[in-house]
């Protein structure tokens, strides 16, 4: 704080000082009098001076209170530019002025400027004209007071885990906004992380894991392979013989060639397959001595084989028949016994160790295994089935209390059991490529005619991997300090398919952040710092179910782990109840839960998992981003760093 000309007041004075000391000629009044001058100066300056350091510590506080509601205001425009948008700017000056009003403390002329650094931090400057009071008498009008401040957020130890809805819904595109929803959840995530670490300190560990889900979650490949069941029960379906015969007619059949010509002409390619095919005209028939049956035919005319590329086109390749003639013979052998078989569709054991690596504490090799499963059941062929990475959960009971459930007999709700010896408490490949909807047909599926008794059958049940009833999303990402590639290559990735299952993304959201549970050693707090850990659940729709889907519980109407089609509640409710249960067990880990609801309402089992003040509603790609940055102030403590 100085005088406005500059100079301290000591040094105007020391001169004169000097000069009436060796002015032996003066009177006594005289030097009374001129005595009386440093003494008002003196007292001229306290009284300014004091004026001056309550202006200057109001005026701090003011900048400081200016910075901290900017700050706390900042929303997307961070993104682009270091100056804050008018409601940044609006918010802060209107702290600032209710903390330094026009002319407090009689003082004149004040400025209060902000800027954005590097950090995302809020940077303010404040300024303000003190008029004197008695030091005018001596040259000085007013002192210039003049102040910084910074509001920042500060990050201790933070671990994020986003589970997100990746069903088909997210397809879609809510009003107002020009991309669809999974496309703006990309944006914003990656907009998220920007923000966290820009704002997160230099040692501070801040690491982000991801759970996409929908019918299912894709957890198989981070688990150990000893995690894994050896063998399991999957609804598939094998050969049968019925222990009866038909005759089946024999029948000889040739083809002889007798004039014409037929040429394949040069490949081209067509954004569309040409129409058109050649003509067989039947020219003669006739029967010899011994039964056989003749045909003869003669063709004209140009057809097209066509055959698909990769960019929707096709490469087509014309043939022509120029004057072709042939005789067609057939030939009756008479009747041959042939056993019947048809299809037993039942629950099958299957050998799974395969997918194991050699090493149990590795994750799974995967790949696949060949089963007899394919063709016909005469002539049953080899199915490929790949373990996809999701998986069926470990051991349950259909709980009636949700209020007193046991979680030794509820083993997927336990999220810190760690898997033993025992298969109960280990997890299974999902097979979608081996299993059925016995008793399911497109023609009766409305009716819900499950059979979990064995059923024979020569046709085809409806199969778990059509439709999209057994959709399995991406990979789910550990914990892990990712930079914005990481991030962006990964969210990039995402892909809308199947249904909402809420509670399974919660279960294995918690499992993946939980400090005590299967991946404890990951997840332990370090350097001496204590971990704050945030789960943020992001859903665009309410629990949708479909008995008919193959889900972490199988396919749910043949499996009846959890619930049965004579169960009192529905599915729904069955999921719902049980998201709960899991949120709860998330909550007991000291994990903060947010919870956010996509163009979409969120309903009392979603609001009641968050609590008051962590849920939000979204209803587009503004207040979506908006919603993320609220929760990325809120992880952080939000200061005056200088």
């Amino acid at each position: 704080m100085r005088f406005a000309n500059g100079k301290a007041i000591t040094s105007r004075l020391g001169g004169f000082a000097v000069r009436l000391a060796h002015d032996r000629e003066g009177n006594t009044l005289m030097i009374v009098a001129f005595s009386l001058i440093p003494i008002l100066a003196m007292i001229g300056g306290g009284i300014d001076m004091g004026r001056g350091y309550l202006s200057q510590s109001r005026l701090q506080q003011a900048c400081d209170a200016g910075v901290l509601a900017a700050r706390k205001k900042l929303g997307r425009d961070i993104v682009t530019s270091t100056t804050p948008g008018a409601a940044v700017k609006t918010e802060g000056d209107k702290l600032f002025n209710a903390n330094f009003k026009t002319g407090s403390y009689g003082t004149g002329t004040r400025t209060f400027a902000m800027t954005i650094g590097g950090d995302y931090s809020i940077n303010g400057a404040a300024t303000v004209k003190v008029p004197t009071t008695l030091m005018f008498l001596f040259g000085y009008k007013e002192l210039n007071i003049a102040v910084t401040c910074q509001a920042k957020l500060n990050f201790s130890n933070t671990d994020v885990m986003m589970v997100l809805d990746t069903t088909g819904s997210m397809n879609e595109t809510n009003a107002g906004d020009s991309k669809t929803r999974i496309q703006v959840l990309r944006d914003v995530v990656k907009n998220f992380h920007g923000r966290l670490e820009a704002a997160k300190t230099p040692g501070t560990r801040m690491r982000y894991g991801f759970v996409p889900y929908s019918t299912n979650v894709n957890v198989g490949f981070l688990l150990k392979s000893a995690w894994l069941v050896d063998s399991w029960n999957y609804e598939g379906r094998a050969t049968h013989d019925t222990g009866t015969t038909f005759d089946q007619p024999q029948v000889q059949q040739n083809w002889v060639y007798e004039s014409g010509t037929h040429a394949y002409g040069t490949r081209y390619r067509s954004a569309t397959c040409p129409g058109g095919y050649p003509t067989w005209t039947e020219i003669g028939y006739w029967v010899d001595p011994d039964g056989t049956k003749n045909w003869r035919y003669v063709v004209n005319g140009t057809g097209y084989n066509c055959y698909s590329e990769a960019d929707g086109g096709y490469t087509v390749e014309p043939y022509t028949y120029t004057d072709y003639t042939y005789v067609y013979k057939e030939k009756d052998m008479g009747v041959k016994k042939v056993k019947n078989f048809d299809w037993e569709y039942k629950s099958v054991t299957l050998d799974v160790s395969g997918f194991k690596g050699a090493n149990p504490d590795a994750p799974p090799k995967g790949g696949k295994m060949m089963v007899d499963m394919a063709g016909y059941p005469e002539k049953v062929e080899k199915m490929d089935a790949w373990m996809n990475g999701c998986i069926e959960e470990r051991k349950t009971y259909e709980i009636t209390d949700y209020a007193n459930v046991d979680l030794t007999r509820a083993l997927d709700l336990d999220i810190d059991l760690v898997p033993t010896n025992n298969p109960d408490t280990q997890w299974k490949p999902q097979l979608p490529a081996i299993s059925w909807l016995r008793g399911i047909t497109w023609g009766n599926w409305g009716s819900w005619p499950w059979s979990v008794s064995p059923i024979y059958f020569d046709g085809d049940y409806i199969h778990s991997g059509w439709g999209g009833h057994a959709a399995c999303p991406v990979a789910a990402r550990k914990l892990a300090e990712m930079n914005a590639t990481d991030v962006a290559n990964y969210v990039d990735g995402l892909v809308a398919e199947g249904a909402t299952y809420h509670d399974i993304g919660m279960i294995w959201g918690g499992r993946l952040l939980s400090p005590t549970g299967i991946f404890a050693s990951d997840n332990a707090d370090v350097g001496g710092s204590v971990t704050n850990r945030h789960l943020i659940f992001l859903t665009d729709g309410l629990t949708a179910s479909n008995q008919m889907s193959y889900s972490s519980y199988g396919i749910e109407g043949l499996t009846r782990r959890r619930w049965s089609p004579s169960s009192a509640i529905s599915l729904t409710k069955t999921i719902e109840n049980r998201f709960a249960v899991a949120c709860n067990e998330v909550k007991k880990k000291n994990i903060t839960v947010w919870v956010i609801g996509f163009g979409t309402s969120l309903n009392p089992v979603l609001t009641d998992c968050a609590g008051p003040g962590r849920y939000f509603e979204a209803k587009d790609a503004t207040t979506l981003d908006t919603t993320f940055s609220k929760i990325a102030e809120a992880m952080g403590d939000l200061r005056i760093s200088k």
